[in-house]
């Protein structure tokens, strides 16, 4: 039986029905899902009952696991993170700044799963933007200013000891397992605009965050190219916000979208498990 694809009805996203997670899938199936992935960038496959190896067995499928530096894995496992915060949990927010995962590796990952656990009955959404639309999308003259430039990416801002999950957050009682470090500091460069490497099609890569600054440009004109930039990266006609439902996986295209953690389920337990995949 073939999979059952409902698109969002917003900027990207879909979701998946008419297969179970928990079964090992058929080669038919694998294909139809990742084409699905890659038109719509985002899907959600609701109501399935996954274990910790049907997560890593469907990771498996679209690649290699992908590497995770700064989050340490789960007792057990060594390719899945808990994503994680108590209900009486005061910490900062994690992941609550756009951005796509790990943009500062060598090989950033191509995709990333994310399964609900414990799911709030309020908030929590995440929210993605279609980067593959906002770079087709984006006007003639200010193509001209992007379109070319070598961007430099770091953990520096997020990781490293004086970043936003240094030393002084480890001070209070994050649930989630930080690694921070001094390797956060290096850098690595990727062209701003890249072609997919499985549909060709040419999207906006990161943001502002892990975008530290551009080959060429002053720090003064990198800010700016980057503030204005990410203005445009999240107009709402990019936007889909995902709302979340217990026993439920969420699969994206880190090469294709950008996505945030929003709030607003404080007083309430929230549990996800993530995997990556690799883009080699």
């Amino acid at each position: 039986m073939d999979i059952e694809v409902k698109p969002s009805g917003q900027a990207c996203g879909a979701s998946i029905t008419g297969v179970d997670l928990t079964n090992e899938l058929s080669s038919g199936q694998i294909a139809q899902i990742r084409e699905a992935w890659l038109e719509h960038k985002v899907l959600s496959f609701p109501e399935q009952a996954m274990s910790d190896d049907d997560l890593e067995r469907f990771t498996l499928y679209f690649g290699c696991f992908g590497d995770d530096p700064y989050i340490a894995p789960i007792v057990g496992r060594k390719h899945i993170i808990a994503v994680q915060r108590r209900a009486k949990e005061t910490t900062k927010l994690f992941a609550e700044n756009w951005h796509t995962d790990w943009s500062f590796q060598k090989n950033p990952p191509a995709g990333t799963c994310l399964f609900g656990i414990t799911i709030p009955p309020i908030g929590g959404d995440t929210l993605f933007v279609n980067q593959e639309k906002a770079w087709h999308d984006m006007p003639a003259k200010m193509r001209t200013k992007y379109r070319d430039l070598i961007a430099i990416h770091s953990a520096k801002r997020a990781y490293a000891p004086k970043g936003t999950y240094g030393k002084q957050e480890h001070a209070v009682d994050r649930s989630m397992d930080i690694l921070v470090s001094n390797d956060a500091e290096l850098t690595q460069t990727h062209p701003l605009i890249l072609a997919h490497p499985e549909t060709a099609k040419e999207a906006i890569y990161s943001c502002r965050g892990y975008i530290i600054g551009f080959q060429g440009k002053s720090d003064g004109e990198a800010s700016l190219l980057l503030s204005d930039l990410l203005k445009w990266q999240v107009r709402k006609e990019f936007v889909y916000t995902h709302k979340w439902r217990p026993k439920m996986l969420v699969m994206w295209d880190n090469r294709s979208v950008l996505h945030k953690a929003t709030g607003g389920y404080e007083g309430f337990d929230r549990l996800l498990h993530r995997t990556t995949i690799s883009s080699l």
